[in-house]
C-alpha cells in the first residue's frame, strides 16, 4: 500500500492500534530501496501478521523529516500509533525475517510489558501472575524470567537466583539488572563471616533493613559502610547499593532520596 502525508494518520498511526505497521521510506531513484523493496513485498504477502506501507519521500519529505528519516532505505515498525522499532539499508531477506521475529508483538511480549509496568508501579504481585504462564509455557523468553526473578526476589531470594542462573542476556541493562538479581540473592541468603567492628554492626543492620525491605534505611546503612569500610564483605554494601538502585529503578523514593549520598560515597 502506499501512502501520503494526508493519509499517514489512518494508514499507519491509526491502523497500527489493530495490527503492527511496517513503513518503508523510499524514493524511485536509490538503488537499495529498489533491492529492499520487492523482499518487504514478498514477505507482506506471505504474513498476516503485520502490514506493508510505503511512502515516497521525494513526494513526501515533510512525513519522512518527522520521523527522523536521514537515510533511505528507512524501514520504521508501528504499533500503537508509535515507533517500536527500525533500520535502515537493504538488508537480505533472512536478516529481515529475523528482524521482524525479534520486534512483533506477542502475546508473551505484550504480557512482559504489562508486567514490567506492574513491577514499575510496586504491583509485584500482578507482576509475577503475567509472567508465571510464560516462565513455565514452551516459549523461551528470557526477558520473561529475569522479571519474574525481580518480582520474587525479596520473598524467594533462591528462586530469583535459579531464575537467572546461566540466564543469556545481551542488552547491557537487562546483564546489570541479573547482576543486581544475583547479589541481592546473595545478600538475603548468606551469613556473611563479619569482624566485631563498628563498620560490620552497621553492615549486618543493613542486611537486616533489606531482608524486611526497608529499603532507606538499609541504603542509608549500605552507604555509610562505603565510606568507613569498603573491602568489608567483598565490597558488600557497593554492591547492594548499585543492585538496589538497578531492581527499584530511578524514580522509586529510595533512589531519589539516596542515589546523590551514594555516588558521593565513592570518592
Amino acid at each position: 500500500m502506499e501512502t501520503t502525508a494526508t493519509d499517514f494518520a489512518t494508514d499507519v498511526i491509526e491502523a497500527s492500534r489493530t495490527k503492527p505497521v511496517l513503513v518503508d521510506f523510499w524514493a524511485p531513484w536509490c538503488g537499495p530501496c529498489r533491492q529492499l523493496g520487492p523482499t518487504l513485498e514478498q514477505l507482506d504477502a506471505e504474513r498476516d501478521d503485520w502490514t506493508l506501507v510505503k511512502l515516497n519521500v521525494d513526494e513526501h519529505n515533510d512525513v519522512a523529516r518527522q520521523y527522523g528519516v536521514r537515510g533511505i532505505p528507512a524501514v520504521k515498525l508501528f504499533v500503537d500509533g508509535t515507533v517500536t522499532a527500525e533500520f535502515t539499508g537493504a538488508l537480505p531477506r533472512h536478516a529481515v525475517e529475523q528482524w521482524l521475529d525479534e520486534h512483533l508483538p506477542t502475546p508473551e511480549k505484550k504480557a512482559i510489558g504489562k508486567a514490567q509496568t506492574a513491577l514499575d508501579e510496586g504491583r509485584r504481585e500482578d507482576a509475577v501472575a503475567l509472567l508465571e504462564p510464560i516462565v513455565d509455557g514452551e516459549t523461551q523468553e528470557p526477558e520473561a524470567d529475569l522479571l519474574l526473578a525481580t518480582a520474587v526476589v525479596f520473598d524467594d531470594p533462591e528462586r530469583a537466583a535459579s531464575l537467572v542462573d546461566s540466564l543469556d542476556v545481551a542488552a547491557p541493562d537487562l546483564r546489570q539488572q541479573r547482576e543486581a538479581v544475583e547479589t541481592l540473592s546473595r545478600l538475603l541468603t548468606d551469613t556473611p563471616d563479619l569482624p566485631d567492628t563498628e563498620a560490620a554492626a552497621t553492615y549486618q543492620a543493613a542486611l537486616n533493613a533489606l531482608r524486611e525491605e526497608r529499603f532507606d534505611d538499609a541504603l542509608e546503612q549500605f552507604i555509610e559502610v562505603v565510606r568507613t569500610d569498603r573491602d568489608l564483605d567483598d565490597d558488600g554494601a557497593r554492591k547492594a547499593c548499585v543492585a538496589l538502585f538497578t531492581l527499584l529503578g530511578p524514580e522509586h523514593p529510595a533512589t531519589q532520596a539516596h542515589r546523590r549520598a551514594f555516588d558521593t560515597s565513592l570518592y
